[in-house]
C-alpha cells in the first residue's frame, strides 16, 4: 500500500541564489547576520541586514523564516498586509540610503513578492519556522 508523501511546508521567505552568495560572504566578513522588513517609505521599506543581535526585535515584529541561516523579521502590522506572499529576498547593483551591512560592496538587498497560490497558502510553513 503506498504511504502519502508528506508535505513540505513552503516557506515564507526566500533568497535568489545571488542573495544568498551575499549572504554568505557577508556572513564570512561579519559573522551571523539577520534580516528586518520594515513597512518605511523608499529604502525603508527595503530588507535591511544587521549583525545578529545589533537590531533588536520586539512583540512589534513576526519571525518569517530563514535564509541561510539568517532569521528574517518582518513588522507585524506590515505582515498583516503581506500574508499573503512569499517575501523574496534579492540582491541588485547600486547603494541603499541604510545601515544594511551589504551596502559598502556597492549592492543592496531588494524585496520581491510571491503571492501564494491556494495549495502553496494550504502548506505554509509555521511562522518563525
Amino acid at each position: 500500500m503506498d504511504q502519502p508523501v508528506p508535505r513540505v511546508p513552503v516557506p515564507r521567505v526566500i533568497a535568489t541564489d545571488a542573495a544568498r552568495t551575499t549572504i554568505r560572504g557577508l556572513v564570512e566578513r561579519h559573522g551571523p547576520v539577520m534580516f528586518h522588513q520594515s513597512g518605511g517609505c523608499c529604502d525603508g521599506s527595503s530588507p535591511m541586514c544587521y549583525p545578529a543581535g545589533e537590531f533588536r526585535t520586539g512583540a512589534q515584529d513576526v519571525r518569517l523564516g530563514e535564509v541561510e541561516g539568517a532569521p528574517v523579521f518582518i513588522g507585524a502590522a506590515q505582515h498583516a498586509l503581506w500574508a499573503h506572499t512569499q517575501l523574496v529576498i534579492d540582491v541588485v547593483p547600486g547603494r541603499g540610503a541604510g545601515f544594511s551591512l551589504e551596502a559598502p560592496d556597492g549592492v543592496r538587498f531588494l524585496s520581491r513578492g510571491h503571492v501564494f497560490t491556494e495549495a502553496e497558502r494550504a502548506s505554509l510553513a509555521p511562522l518563525g519556522y
